[in-house]
């Protein structure tokens, strides 16, 4: 080093000294060694700008000991990056808004891969929120976790972080495997990792360690899962099948198609070595190719992927789960594609193909494994702040089970997103051809215990009964209304509208709906009220809609029905249970 370094290095080190607050030298002292090693002004100033630069790349060793590092984030705070580094593990990049300050709330990183390893953390922010960072057998919050204010409490949310799409929804050994694109550092989007969570009745929820990590392809957007029985892609162990993971890696420049598998029922994945399957971006020019939905199909023989590309699904097919060959297009949908097949009011030799995107929009049709030939729709079974609903595979009973994220919020809390209830599609036919029923799974019922019901109500006897019942946290209502010579008719809570029916200009909440019989003047509603959250299914299912628990200033107060001379002619109040208790 020469003596031009050597100045700079002893000014770097007086500098920090200053800037950390070290007292143990006099200040005049420290002033003497930088005026010593400081020939003038100029050189000082590109010294000053490179002492800052080494204070910002900072990092800290860690030996592991606990399950946790617990991370103090503000959401004032600018993200900076963040890199994990430990022997054989993958070096992870992120981005973090890690405050020095009092924190907003705090997340989270499993580290218990790692006990006994050094875990080196780098980071280009303010070194100082890094002394915060701890280690511990639970995480910040525990003794209020599931119990916060604001906690849905029979829908699925992650502990800490961001959530959005269903991912890799799977059956398997017992279990019901739900995936999720997942932000573990902070409650706004960013970092996508996938989240994993199980089941053993689709309604009690245990959250796992993190599946899937961003990697030099870019972060894990959404995709599927599948368990490879006939070994097409030569990964299974002696009777262990692999469950292999089809997940978009995105980049800024380009989205690409991956695989990983899992020998461990999902609690680890080992990508590909061959990754991206599929790169596509030459074939359309278009960085939007991403969320592969994919499925054996028995009559061929082969895998079938459904993918998301430009304007709408196309299809490709393989033997081996590596090498997919582009088949064909179908226009008009925008991400997380679905195709499955149902049978028409239960009947197995007359069935129809569904094809579906993010907003819940469907169309029915033929499929022979390589095309997707549409014959009706496109229709809507849903309405409201619901997205990117995937159905899972592998069901052991056949049914056609979905969930969808909720892009709802939850005020004050360390966590954002939700999934909304788990239900079953049919398909039933009607004055207009067959159309998608979507009903909640029959296991949400152990969640629910009738606490008083009535019959042929007025408006006012109806809202008198259900006073009591309007500060509650959760509830459900099942209610059925006859219009008479009414053209509307609708229930509010605090001035929001649970049902607002215009038989008039056929819309329900301000979308579309005509129901079987355009005549009738009746309607029915299983209405479920969560902390943040509220669902509606109209008429068994014919309709669902998802809306945010936000009342509005009115002056209603409570449950409200409404319509001239309308009639409740049943109506059922139940109680809910936690499904975290």
């Amino acid at each position: 080093m020469n003596n031009e370094f050597q100045n700079m290095e002893k000014f770097c080190n007086v500098w920090m000294d200053l800037y950390f607050g070290d007292l143990s030298k006099p200040l005049t002292i420290a002033h003497r060694e930088m005026k010593k090693h400081t020939q003038n002004i100029l050189l000082a100033v590109p010294i000053l700008l490179m002492c800052h630069f080494t204070v910002l790349a900072s990092e800290i060793e860690l030996k592991i000991t606990k399950r946790y590092l617990n991370f103090p984030i503000s959401q004032h705070e600018t993200r900076h990056k963040m890199t994990f580094q430990s022997e054989g593990q993958p070096e992870l990049n992120i981005v973090i808004r890690l405050t020095a300050g009092k924190p907003d709330y705090w997340v989270f990183k499993d580290v218990s891969n790692l006990k006994g390893k050094t875990l080196t953390i780098s980071y280009e922010g303010d070194q100082a929120g890094l002394s915060n960072i701890y280690q511990a057998n639970e995480i910040a919050g525990a003794d209020s976790l599931y119990q916060e204010h604001n906690r849905p409490q029979f829908h699925f949310t992650t502990r800490r972080g961001w959530i959005n799409d269903p991912n890799g929804l799977l059956y398997y050994d017992g279990e019901y495997h739900l995936f999720y694109q997942h932000n573990p550092y902070e409650r706004e989007w960013e970092n996508m990792h996938w989240g994993h969570a199980v089941s053993h009745d689709l309604i009690h929820w245990k959250e796992l360690p993190d599946a899937l990590y961003p990697d030099e392809l870019g972060t894990m957007f959404s995709g599927s899962a599948v368990i490879d029985y006939q070994n097409t892609a030569g990964w299974n162990e002696g009777e262990i099948p692999a469950l292999v993971a089809a997940y978009t890696a995105a980049s800024p420049e380009r989205q690409t198609q991956g695989i990983a598998y899992s020998l461990d029922k999902g609690r680890t994945f080992t990508k590909y070595k061959g990754n991206p399957v599929i790169d596509s971006k030459e074939k359309w020019n278009s960085v939007d190719t991403r969320d592969p939905k994919v499925f054996w199909y028995e009559p061929g023989d082969h895998w079938v992927m459904v993918l998301n590309e430009r304007d709408g699904h196309s299809i490709y097919n393989s033997q081996d789960l590596k090498k997919w060959e582009y088949q064909s297009h179908t226009t008009g949908f925008w991400e997380c594609p679905e195709l499955f097949e149902l049978p028409v009011d239960g009947d197995p030799k007359n069935t129809k193909w569904i094809m579906y995107g993010a907003s819940g929009t469907y169309m029915l049709g033929e499929f022979d494994g390589k095309t997707f030939t549409p014959t009706a729709g496109k229709y809507r079974y849903s309405s409201g702040p619901i997205y990117a609903a995937q159905t899972f595979t592998n069901v052991d009973d056949g049914r056609r089970i979905q969930m969808g994220w909720g892009q709802i919020s939850h005020p004050g809390m360390p966590f954002k997103g939700m999934m909304m209830l788990p239900t079953e599609f049919s398909l039933r036919n009607t004055h207009d051809g067959p159309r998608l029923l979507n009903q909640p799974v029959k296991e949400t019922e152990q969640l629910f215990t009738s606490v008083n019901r009535w019959s042929n109500l007025s408006t006012e006897e109806a809202n008198e009964a259900l006073e009591e019942y309007a500060e509650k946290g959760t509830l459900r209502l099942k209610t059925h209304i006859q219009l008479s010579h009414a053209t509307s008719a609708g229930l509010n809570l605090f001035g929001q509208h649970l049902i607002d029916y215009d038989l008039n200009y056929n819309k329900l909440n301000d979308a579309f709906y005509s129901p079987d019989d355009p005549t009738s003047m009746e309607i029915t509603a299983d209405i479920y009220i969560d902390k943040t959250s509220i669902e509606v299914f109209v008429d068994e299912g014919a309709f669902t809609l998802v809306m945010p628990r936000t009342p509005v200033e009115s002056n209603e107060e409570g449950f409200h029905f409404w319509g001239n001379n309308i009639t409740i002619k049943n109506l059922e109040v139940f109680k809910a249970a936690s499904i975290w208790e």
